[in-house]
C-alpha cells in the first residue's frame, strides 16, 4: 500500500525532535560523526514540510559502511544498502520511532555542501522558502501517490533556487556553520 505524500505547517517542535534524535546518533557514532547537521524542509523555521526530521551525518569516509551500519541499527535504525546514491549511506527509521532519513555523506563533499547551503540559503531567505513550500504542496497533491514523480517534479525548483544560492553564498561569503550537534 502506498502512503500518501502529506505536506504539513512547520512545527516548532521539529528542532527538538532534531536534538533527541541527533543525540542519539552522536552517542552511537561518538568520534566517527565529525558533524551532524538537522537538514531539510524540517530544518528551516516556517517552511511546510513533509513530518520527516533529516539528519546529515559528515564521516571522514563512507568505507567500511558496516562499522556504521552495526551502531546505526543497534539504536534502531536500518540501512538501507540498495539506496542508489552513492554520494552517501541512508538510513530510516524502525516501525515505532519517529519518520527520520539520515544521510551519512563525507565531510567537504559536494553533497555535504549542497545540502548546507540549500538549508541555509532558504533559512536567509523566507520568501524563497514560501514559494518552495507552495510548490511543494501543489506537486504533493498532484502526485499524492506517486513518491518518484513527486521528487522529478520539485526537482526544476531545487536547481533554480541553488543558482540563487550559488550567488548569494559567493556574496555573502556563506561556509557552513558550526555543526548542530
Amino acid at each position: 500500500m502506498k502512503v500518501p505524500i502529506e505536506i504539513v505547517p512547520y512545527s516548532p517542535d521539529w528542532p527538538e525532535q532534531f536534538r533527541t534524535i541527533g543525540s542519539q546518533v552522536r552517542r552511537a557514532l561518538g568520534e566517527a560523526a565529525i558533524r551532524i547537521d538537522h537538514i531539510g524542509s524540517t530544518a528551516v523555521p516556517g517552511l511546510a514540510a513533509k513530518p520527516i526530521i533529516d539528519i546529515q551525518v559528515s564521516v571522514d569516509r563512507l568505507e567500511p559502511t558496516e562499522a556504521y551500519a552495526e551502531r546505526m541499527i543497534g539504536i534502531g535504525y536500518t540501512w538501507r544498502a540498495d539506496n542508489p546514491d552513492r554520494t552517501k549511506r541512508y538510513f530510516r527509521e524502525s516501525p515505532g520511532m519517529d519518520r527520520t532519513h539520515i544521510h551519512m555523506r563525507v565531510r567537504g563533499s559536494w553533497s555535504e555542501q549542497f545540502a548546507l547551503l540549500f538549508r541555509d540559503y532558504l533559512r536567509s531567505n523566507p520568501e524563497e522558502a514560501g514559494g518552495y513550500a507552495a510548490m511543494k504542496r501543489e506537486q504533493a497533491q498532484r502526485f499524492r501517490l506517486d513518491r518518484d514523480s513527486y521528487v522529478d517534479a520539485k526537482e526544476p525548483m531545487i536547481w533554480d533556487i541553488m543558482r540563487r544560492a550559488s550567488r548569494w553564498s559567493q556574496a555573502t561569503g556563506w561556509a557552513p556553520g558550526e555543526s548542530d550537534l
